[in-house]
């Protein structure tokens, strides 16, 4: 058996799904963003019960309600992870149970597109999943032990996150709320709404777009709706943007973002600067001679 590189042409040729979140204030529209995306191509995984704003949208969804369903979803959508033991969630056999229980996964290439909303809802039912666990018992006294159940809620978003994230030929968007808060020193700051906080530290690192949904006013207009995607933004906002296409503000539509997304890099070269920062013009000054 020879050493299985993939080559640069079929690391390219491989089909390969945007992964990213998209955060806003409640009332912003993120639910609505369904609207922009092909009905016929996407499953929407409704864990708010909150479609109102999406009456009469023709696409499908699907409707768990504990993190039990959630993580069956996740292993049926992502196929099994062959490194796990057989009594580990998105294990082979895990993924055997819930195939025998869903049916034939083929019913899921229709779709290219999953739309979890939201992810604050998910971290919910999974903290009350894991405050029912042993790891969340003193092993002394037997009463609750909060320590334990956010470290087990912690590494279950991050597994579930993960194994999502490695569906390599599907697209998946989480939506979730965004809180906006005063630090030690009065300044205002944003952070994802999902119980502990592991998991809206490590989810940057886990997916490919992390993006703001806001309501911006330039001077002297009208507030309008815009998409976020720069890390370096003038208002704090949470955002990153792995594939090096999208400008700092882009209209609040998720298809024609994807599609953005799509097109063809710019070279490196071109994209990434190096430079140093200017030097202190106060230092530049002193350093020019005197007349």
């Amino acid at each position: 058996m020879s050493l299985p590189i993939i080559s640069a042409d079929e690391r390219l040729a491989e089909p390969r799904g945007i992964k990213g979140c998209i955060f806003g204030k409640s009332g912003i529209g993120k639910t609505s963003l369904l609207w922009t995306l092909d009905a016929d191509r996407t499953l929407f995984m409704d864990l708010e019960a909150g479609d109102l704003a999406i009456e009469g949208w023709a696409g499908d969804s699907i409707r768990p309600r504990t993190w039990t369903e959630c993580r069956d979803f996740a292993v049926f959508i992502g196929g099994p992870n062959p490194a796990l033991r057989d009594e580990q969630p998105y294990s082979p056999a895990h993924y055997a149970a819930v195939c025998e229980r869903f049916g034939d996964p083929a019913a899921l290439d229709r779709y290219d597109t999953i739309f979890v909303d939201s992810i604050t809802v998910a971290g919910r039912l999974c903290f009350g999943w894991c405050k029912g666990q042993p790891e969340a018992l003193s092993e002394k006294t037997g009463k609750p032990d909060v320590r334990g159940a956010y470290g087990l809620h912690g590494r279950e978003m991050i597994g579930w996150l993960t194994h999502l994230q490695h569906t390599r030929a599907k697209n998946v968007w989480l939506v979730g709320i965004l809180d906006e808060k005063l630090d030690d020193f009065n300044r205002k700051m944003f952070q994802p709404q999902i119980d502990g906080s592991k998991t809206g530290l490590e989810l940057p690192g886990i997916v490919d777009e992390v993006i703001t949904m806001a309501e911006l006013k330039a001077d002297g207009g009208d507030p309008y709706r815009a998409f976020v995607c720069h890390t370096i933004n003038p208002w704090s906002f949470p955002a990153k943007d792995r594939s090096g296409r999208l400008d700092q503000v882009e209209e609040p539509h998720l298809g024609r973002l994807m599609a953005k997304i799509r097109t063809a890099a710019t070279p490196a070269s071109d994209r990434l600067t190096y430079a140093p920062p200017s030097a202190d013009p106060a230092a530049d000054d002193q350093s020019q001679p005197q007349s």
